[in-house]
């Protein structure tokens, strides 16, 4: 009964010295987190630029079953094969042997 005691009494002190410690680690990081001087930047306002004077602000109007004016005029990520002959290199690399699967069997 005397040894369970003392083996009481040592969890006792260790936890509170524990506690102790944490205690005044907290009101430490307190401390140093209002202590420090922030200093928080400001963006400057964007800046006023003149109107615009052309008159070809507004979009291309659309037109039923038409199709929509793009300018420049999109190019397909890999030419034709006349276009190959001629030179033109595709915009992408072909894909890895790795990436491309297998055909799918039929069951």
């Amino acid at each position: 009964m005397l040894s369970n005691d003392r083996k009481l009494r040592a969890d006792l002190i260790f936890a509170s010295t524990m506690l102790a410690a944490g205690l005044v680690l907290c009101g430490f990081s307190v401390v140093t987190t209002t202590r420090t001087n922030v200093h928080l930047a400001q963006a400057t306002p964007p800046s006023q630029g003149s109107p615009s004077t052309t008159t070809n602000d507004k979009p291309a109007e659309s037109k039923p079953g038409g199709t929509r004016p793009t300018t420049p005029a999109p190019e397909p990520a890999r030419p034709d094969a006349q276009a190959q002959k001629e030179g033109a290199k595709a915009a992408l690399p072909p894909a890895p042997p790795e990436k491309i699967a297998p055909p799918m069997e039929k069951k």
